[in-house]
């Protein structure tokens, strides 16, 4: 080989090799691009559970529930003269 051909096929590696790191970048971008995005809509999915899970709450709270019992559905607690206490457990009740 000649050291003309020797130049040109390190030439034409040089070439190759940028070409390489440039499209190597561009992946690279492309990927770091999307994870923002993913990590983006993780947060709001997040977010979202997070008022999804107080608002749950809220609506569950007992005195939410005893209030619409007595207001809404006309709801009482049975006076102490009704209550009974069963004993037995698992046969038949007395």
């Amino acid at each position: 080989m000649t050291s003309r051909s020797v130049i040109a096929c390190l030439v034409v590696a040089v070439v190759a090799s940028a070409l390489g790191v440039v499209y190597s970048s561009h992946v690279v971008r492309e990927l770091y691009s999307r994870q923002q995005q993913v990590e983006y809509g993780q947060w709001q999915l997040q977010e979202d559970y997070s008022r999804l899970l107080l608002e749950q709450s809220t609506l569950a709270s007992p005195h939410r529930v005893i209030s619409i019992a007595q207001e809404d559905l006309a709801m009482s607690a049975p006076a102490l003269s009704m209550e009974r206490v069963l004993h037995g457990f698992g046969g038949a009740l007395r």
